[in-house]
Parts: C-alpha cells; sequence; structure tokens
C-alpha cells in the first residue's frame, strides 16, 4: 500500500520537538508526535507501528486530523462533554462536610464502622433543605 506524504512547516516541526523533548505531556499526545515526526521524515507505517507500538489507525487517525486541523488538532485531544454532574459543587461541599463532621446525639458508637450511617446523614440533609426553603431570610 502506497504511503500518503506528510510535510511539516518548520514551526510544526519547532512544536513537535518539543513535546518529544519535553516531560510535560500525556503519552498520547508524546505518541503522536513521534507519529507525525516520523511521517515527515518518510518513515514507512510498518516500521512506526513496530517501534512505537501503535496500531494503522493510530498513525491514520493522527495524519488526518493533521491535514484537516493543524498540529494543535492532531497532537492534543478534544474536549469532551463527559457525564453531567448531578449535584452542583456547594451540595457536593456540603455533604463532604457533614460526612466529615461529628455524628449526633444518639447515633452508635463510635466503633462501629457505620456510625454515622446513611439514614441519619439523609435525615440531616433533608432537615437543612427544608429550613433553606422556608427561610424567612
Amino acid at each position: 500500500m502506497r504511503q500518503t506524504e506528510l510535510h511539516l512547516t518548520k514551526e510544526d516541526r519547532e512544536l513537535i520537538e518539543s513535546y518529544r523533548a519535553k516531560g510535560l505531556r500525556h503519552a498520547r499526545e508524546v505518541n503522536r508526535a513521534h507519529i507525525l515526526s516520523a511521517l515527515d521524515r518518510g518513515i514507512p507505517e510498518a516500521q512506526i507501528m513496530e517501534v512505537l507500538g501503535v496500531g494503522r489507525t493510530a498513525i491514520w487517525r493522527t495524519r488526518s486530523a493533521y491535514l484537516d486541523g493543524g498540529v494543535e488538532y492532531a497532537l492534543c485531544d478534544v474536549a469532551r462533554s463527559g457525564k453531567p454532574r448531578e449535584y452542583d459543587t456547594n451540595v457536593e461541599a456540603q455533604i463532604t462536610a457533614l460526612a466529615c463532621s461529628e455524628p449526633p446525639e444518639g447515633a452508635p458508637s463510635a466503633g462501629h464502622w457505620n456510625c454515622w450511617n446513611r439514614r441519619h446523614r439523609s435525615r440531616r440533609m433533608w432537615a437543612r433543605s427544608v429550613a433553606r426553603r422556608y427561610a424567612v431570610c
């Protein structure tokens, strides 16, 4: 199979060399920089696959990303949306503070692993939310 030629600009080569030389990048980004550098030097895909331990698809995708969007697009991962947060940071902070607080009166002994159990925490959180909802302030 004929390999598509790839020629980097001088600025792109300098950026790729900085990715390869410094240890401040993720392994995926460094591998992509190695792939682009090797393609620019005309190294066959089979040899790149063997030396870097990557598949042909990784080489194709890296080359395609460079041709479509430039060096930054080829090297860096695109941000993903991910799962939306279930609770906002204020609620998470309240739950953490509550879980780390002293158990209320009447809770099982401190030596028990579940002394500040879910029932106590949920009742206390419910009481706080109701108090906030109906607060006069």
